[in-house]
Order: C-alpha cells, then sequence, then structure tokens
C-alpha cells in the first residue's frame, strides 16, 4: 500500500510539473552544438526527444525552409497556422501552394474566438490604436489554446533577422506557458545566405511578396515594405515601439545560458 501511494505521488508530481526546465533547455543546446540541422531536427521528431511537436508557421517570406526540412522527415507533423483575418491575399495563397508542394498533411489554421473579437475588436481597427491589443487577441490567445496539447513548439526565427533575435538559442522555454513547453528554433543560426542557397538547392517557391520588398511578412495593416539598409523587421508595425507580436520570447542569454545569478536546481 505504502509502495502504491508513493508510485501515485510521483505520477501526480509528472503529471502538473513542467514538461521541461531550463537547465534541460541548455542540456539540449550543448548536445546538439555543431550539430547539422536536418540531424537535430530528426532526431527531436523521430526519437521524440520533445515529446510532442508542433511547428508554428507564418507562411512568411522564409517558411519555406523550415516546412521543407520538417517535410522532408515527418510530413504529419502538425502545422499551426494563424489565420488572423488579416493577412496578405499572398500569404494565404503561399500557405496553400506550400502545404500542397511539400505533402504536409496536419494543417491547422488558428482562427482567433469570435466572442473575444465582438467584444474587443468589433470594428476590426483595433490593430490602428493598439496593436499589442489586436495581437492578443488574434495571434496569443488562439496559439496558447491551440499549444496546451503539445510539449514543445518549433519555429522558423533566426537570429539575424534583428537586434532582438541576435544569439537567439536552438532551444529554449516558452515564457508564456506555465508548465515549461519547449520552443526549439532549428534555424536560429542560419545566415540569410544560407536560406538563399537552400532555397535555390531544392527549388523552392518564395513568397510572392518578397520581390517586392517585404522581408519580414505578418498582417498586412502593420507590414510594409523595407528600404535598402533597414533592418529586416523594420516593416514590422512601423512606427510603434513594437517589433514582436508577443508570442516569441528568449529568456537564455545569447549562449544559451541560464542568465546570471540563476541558481538551477537539478
Amino acid at each position: 500500500m505504502r509502495a502504491m501511494a508513493e508510485s501515485a505521488r510521483i505520477i501526480d508530481r509528472l503529471d502538473t510539473g513542467p514538461r521541461f526546465t531550463e537547465v534541460e533547455a541548455i542540456r539540449l543546446n550543448r548536445l546538439f552544438r555543431g550539430t547539422d540541422t536536418g540531424e537535430m531536427l530528426r532526431a527531436v521528431l523521430h526519437e521524440r526527444l520533445a515529446g510532442d511537436v508542433a511547428v508554428v508557421s507564418s507562411f512568411g517570406a522564409e517558411s519555406a525552409v523550415l516546412l521543407h526540412l520538417v517535410a522532408s522527415i515527418d510530413p504529419t507533423v502538425p502545422v499551426l497556422f494563424l489565420e488572423t483575418g488579416k493577412h496578405f491575399p499572398e500569404t494565404l495563397a503561399y500557405r496553400d501552394l506550400l502545404i500542397e508542394r511539400l505533402g504536409l498533411t496536419d494543417l491547422r489554421n488558428l482562427a482567433p474566438d469570435p466572442i473575444a473579437l465582438a467584444a474587443r475588436d468589433e470594428s476590426g481597427l483595433r490593430w490602428s490604436y493598439d496593436p499589442d491589443g489586436c495581437c492578443e487577441i488574434r495571434k496569443v490567445q488562439p496559439l496558447a489554446k491551440a499549444l496546451a496539447g503539445f510539449d514543445a513548439s518549433i519555429t522558423g526565427r533566426k537570429g539575424y533577422q534583428s537586434a532582438t533575435r541576435a544569439g537567439l538559442p536552438r532551444f529554449e522555454i516558452d515564457t508564456s506557458d506555465a508548465q515549461g513547453r519547449l520552443k526549439i528554433n532549428p534555424l536560429a543560426d542560419w545566415s540569410s545566405d544560407d536560406l538563399a542557397a537552400y532555397f535555390a538547392e531544392h527549388d523552392l517557391p518564395p513568397h510572392p511578396l518578397v520581390a517586392e520588398g517585404y522581408p519580414s511578412i505578418g498582417c498586412s495593416p502593420c507590414t510594409s515594405a523595407v528600404a535598402p539598409g533597414e533592418d529586416l523587421r523594420a516593416g514590422r508595425w512601423r512606427g510603434w515601439d513594437k517589433t514582436e507580436c508577443g508570442i516569441h520570447h528568449v529568456p537564455l542569454t545569447p549562449d544559451g545560458e541560464l542568465p546570471p545569478g540563476y541558481d538551477p536546481v537539478f
């Protein structure tokens, strides 16, 4: 009886405790340091090192690379797309093209809650005076709900995209999730030349807006073309003190280590 009680307490702790910790994210960063991206992804997906995983894709300027990598390993991995209702028509067409071309079989379009929209953005113009609030309703909340059943998410973020993403680690903890969901950034150390070479090698179709000066593509009201020499994400929320939609945050240091003064418990 005592053994059964001890077993029950262990199971209870496992069920209610965090999926992953900062320490485990650091260990994964060290384990795969210098490892080829494809090899790392293959281990994560085939060996289930991160449990149940979903890809979060904006189907933006560089999304085809990550989606091709994932599709070549396991095309059944769920792909989550935030259908905000504010996308460029070109993005929606590009989404459909890539899904068909790459053979991905589990696209999930995540729409905002209609009740939340009616209560907080009835006019559909919240982006014009409160972009953070708009992103919260149309991106943050739908994604949080969809990711509740997953242990980890895979993103297409790259360190070179902006100053706020410099030094991005491959593995980090999703701080928006109290249960310790893992966030995986396979392309964290890829350069723009690496991406261009991959596009060419695998004959991947470009997003149609890239040729029009959009190197980073989000919702149409909050995305503008970028001038030569500008930060690649300068066209996102131009004129606002805002660089991210709120679904991403980097908790580790640029070396993928814990912040100074943090005392991990092993």
